[in-house]
């Protein structure tokens, strides 16, 4: 019960205002593909550039950080309804400094505008102070396992501190750095959504500890995310109905769950379910396509 008060009063604004905490339907959001590198390689991520697929780790392009506020003015323009900015992609929002410098960029210009990036948390706990002074209001950590065990199943390795690493040991690293960084955005009240990836294979029975142990450390929300069978993991099927609904009610126990996810594009702009703008939006932007696991 304290989680969801969280959503209704600690964080009532932002509920009202974020179409991803699942309150407010009405209202858009606009990805920024600034981000071109990542620091971990998960199995079923494949990154592409195209028009086409409808899912994360895809953009048309890489967007250079100096274009970041002509683009939201044009996004404005197309979409009245927008109300969040937020940088999930192409790579790690934070395995570079794109996205806090566009942040910081924006926070001048758009100050009405809600800003929030996803992270898979690895960098999450040296940067916190950094994501409070950029502006940044919600921040997302991908959390696929709370169990080495686990997580080595579904990350195939990490870069930390100048070094590839891989298998229980990576994966150690990288819980123990988003469990820091999920208890240290908390403690400077930002609002912190979990999303999860469901291979019913690998993290199936796992799902209600993810959620209590990021509650536990203050986290407000969590997505249940279906697998996209591709990458190392093409193999495998994507969780049924069923499945869906059983790690989605094993979580509620523990947090309130977001049950609308669109498996958005990195330049999603748009209101979810209504309306897409993004073939506009950059329709006459020409950039490099470089990414980088490194």
């Amino acid at each position: 019960m304290a989680c969801v008060t969280h959503l209704e009063t600690r964080y009532a604004h932002l509920a009202k205002n974020h179409p991803c905490l699942g309150r407010a339907p009405n209202k858009g959001r606009l990805h920024l593909p600034v981000s071109p590198h990542c620091n971990i390689k998960c199995r079923f991520c494949t990154r592409r550039f195209n028009r086409t697929e409808n899912r994360p780790g895809v953009a048309q392009q890489i967007l250079p950080v100096d274009r970041a506020v002509e683009i939201v003015g044009r996004a404005l323009a197309l979409c009245p309804e927008l109300s969040v900015v937020g940088v999930a992609g192409p790579g790690d929002s934070l395995a570079s400094d794109h996205a806090l410098r566009v942040f910081s960029a924006l926070r001048a210009r758009f100050p009405m505008l809600l800003g929030c990036l996803s992270t898979n948390g690895l960098m999450l706990p040296d940067l916190v102070d950094d994501i409070v002074r950029a502006g940044v209001r919600s921040v997302t950590v991908t959390v696929n396992g709370v169990d080495p065990a686990v997580t080595a199943r579904i990350v195939e390795k990490i870069v930390w501190q100048g070094q590839t690493l891989r298998g229980e040991e990576a994966a150690r690293i990288l819980i123990e750095r988003q469990r820091l960084g999920i208890q240290r955005l908390a403690a400077r009240d930002v609002l912190v959504k979990i999303n999860t990836v469901l291979i019913p294979e690998l993290n199936g029975d796992h799902i209600g500890r993810i959620a209590r142990e990021c509650a536990e450390l203050g986290a407000s929300i969590l997505n249940v995310i279906p697998l996209i069978p591709q990458g190392d993991l093409a193999h495998l099927a994507p969780p049924d109905c069923g499945e869906l609904n059983e790690a989605r009610a094993a979580a509620e126990v523990f947090l309130p769950v977001f049950r609308h996810c669109q498996h958005c594009r990195a330049d999603a702009c748009g209101v979810l379910g209504k309306t897409d703008v993004s073939d506009r939006l950059y329709e006459d932007l020409h950039c490099e396509n470089t990414f980088s696991h490194g």
